[in-house]
């Protein structure tokens, strides 16, 4: 009985480190916007994360998300902006960044 409980409690604790680490970060899009997408947003006016990310509303982040039209918006708002900043691995993160700060949010990152 000590054996089967001890296989559980690991078991239950792989999956809750496995989750949390598969979740996104607001962090984590910042990073990947001030590696990929500062330079070409600065040409289209658009520098900091902080203002990309009031380009919007929490609230209209989540549908242009839902919508599936993230990648779209931001080649939209950043014209220069390459493929590869806009790849599928990374728009989940920054959705958790522009969400995050989004225009309504009263948070203002530090980019």
């Amino acid at each position: 009985m000590n054996k089967i409980v001890k296989i559980a409690l690991g078991a239950t604790i792989i999956l809750g480190m496995s989750a949390t680490t598969l979740s996104a970060d607001p962090a984590k899009g910042q990073k990947l916007y001030l590696k990929n997408l500062k330079a070409p947003c600065s040409d289209a006016g658009v520098g900091t994360g902080a203002l990309m990310a009031a380009k919007h509303t929490q609230d209209e982040w989540k549908e242009i998300k839902a919508a599936g039209k993230l990648a779209e918006e931001i080649k939209t708002i950043c014209p220069k902006a390459k493929d590869a900043a806009v790849k599928a691995d990374y728009l989940d993160d920054y959705f958790d960044f522009f969400h995050e700060y989004g225009s309504d949010s009263g948070n203002v990152p530090s980019c």
